[in-house]
């Protein structure tokens, strides 16, 4: 396991206090927190070398070029890609957007499908709702089993003549299943339809490899690796890429213009329009970096020696209800303790002792519709987290 506490102090926010006790933070799958490495990255950022990106001929737009650009190189060896493949957005959200509007939308009419997962977070549903409503493209959906485990078949048998796309989280942020996303690729491209996986929340957990996942598009969300918000990357592989046409115009995404006609640049850069949020980026690379100085493979087996930990502990709090229990989850916990009342006032006693928790509907209505609730609370992991936190949670929810 890792070295946890030497860790935490990497991460300033974790030493503060909430309502008089120490910050147990177990909110991470919303939004991870930030170590040093990342905050001294963006100080430096703004206070050393701060200008615009790309336009500049003079010094600081040139250096500050470079280290921007450096973070796709960064990215693309954390999902072992190739550099040109690395779109920049601004997390999981817009990525999923771009595919929506750049691939999808052109190419997809009245009568195509979409399949989903009954476990999609709203980012990979609503735009394709955006399709059913303006263009008539028809969503197929794909449900959990009893226990929260997603069958991969169930997910290829559903590709019909007409289905264009498929669309799967990595791990549902309710459940925590970790999807099998090589065995659906792998159907999926025997007939001939792309698959887009939504990595915000699996990416953070385990080490990422596109061309072994078999993918066609992997959104990431930098707020979840520890990096800054408003940072993220859209992976595409390179014949879909020039499949899409151009998402924003602006500044950067073309080679030329006229009053009567524009030609685009080049993938990646065609498809980012505009001043980007140059800082949140370099400090993704840092989060990135650091990631990699620890070691993707050890913060799994860390992660999951907490998840089983947390199992057995939470198994004990009489009266609890856990959703999402299939073998090999990730570490995040959703659960519910019908004495105390909704989830939303659970999570504010447990506040009241510093513990931060997630509780609503964790944008994935259709889910929560499917487990036949409307709002749950969530207790998810990091790399910093402690089996003393953990048992902090427990005997909170023990003494309720």
């Amino acid at each position: 396991m890792i070295e946890t506490l030497e860790l935490r102090g990497d991460f300033p926010i974790l030493a503060r206090r909430v309502n008089g006790k120490p910050l147990c933070y177990l909110d991470s799958a919303s939004s991870a927190q930030k170590p040093r490495a990342v905050l001294d990255a963006v100080m430096s950022a703004y206070a050393e070398d701060y200008s615009n990106v790309h336009r500049g001929l003079h010094h600081l737009s040139a250096v500050m070029t470079e280290r921007y650009e450096s973070v796709r190189g960064i990215v693309a060896d954390f999902l072992n890609a190739d550099e040109d493949e690395v779109i920049f957005t601004s997390g999981a959200t817009e990525g999923i957007n771009l595919v929506s509007a750049a691939w999808a939308a052109p190419r997809l009419g009245p009568g195509d499908e979409i399949v989903l997962t009954a476990a999609e977070h709203h980012a990979n549903v609503v735009p394709w709702h955006f399709l059913r409503e303006r263009q008539g493209v028809v969503l197929k959906w794909v449900d959990f089993d009893a226990g929260g485990w997603l069958d991969p078949q169930a997910v290829i048998d559903a590709i019909g003549p007409r289905t264009r796309l498929v669309a799967v989280t990595q791990m549902s942020n309710v459940l925590g299943v970790e999807v099998d996303l090589a065995a659906i690729c792998a159907g999926a491209r025997a007939r001939g339809v792309p698959v887009l996986v939504d990595g915000a929340q699996g990416a953070v957990h385990a080490p990422v490899d596109v061309k072994a996942i078999g993918c066609d598009f992997y959104a990431l969300a930098g707020h979840k690796l520890y990096g800054p918000s408003g940072s993220g990357a859209l992976w595409v592989r390179r014949e879909r890429a020039a499949e899409m046409q151009p998402y924003r115009g602006g500044g950067d995404m073309i080679r030329e213009v006229t009053r009567e006609a524009v030609t685009y640049a080049a993938p990646p850069l065609r498809f980012e329009a505009g001043t980007p949020a140059i800082v949140a980026q370099i400090g993704l690379g840092a989060a990135l970096r650091y990631l990699g100085g620890i070691g993707m493979a050890r913060i799994r087996a860390h992660e999951q020696a907490l998840v089983a930990h947390a199992q057995a502990e939470l198994a004990k709090v009489p009266g609890i209800e856990l959703f999402g229990m299939a073998p090999g989850k990730g570490p995040l916990f959703s659960f519910r303790l019908e004495r105390v009342g909704s989830p939303q006032r659970l999570a504010a006693l447990l506040d009241q002792e510093g513990i931060a928790v997630r509780a609503g509907s964790f944008c994935s209505q259709p889910l929560m519709a499917s487990l036949g609730v409307t709002a749950l609370c969530r207790a998810s992991l990091g790399l910093y987290t402690t089996r003393e936190d953990i048992d902090r949670l427990c005997a909170a929810l023990c003494a309720l």
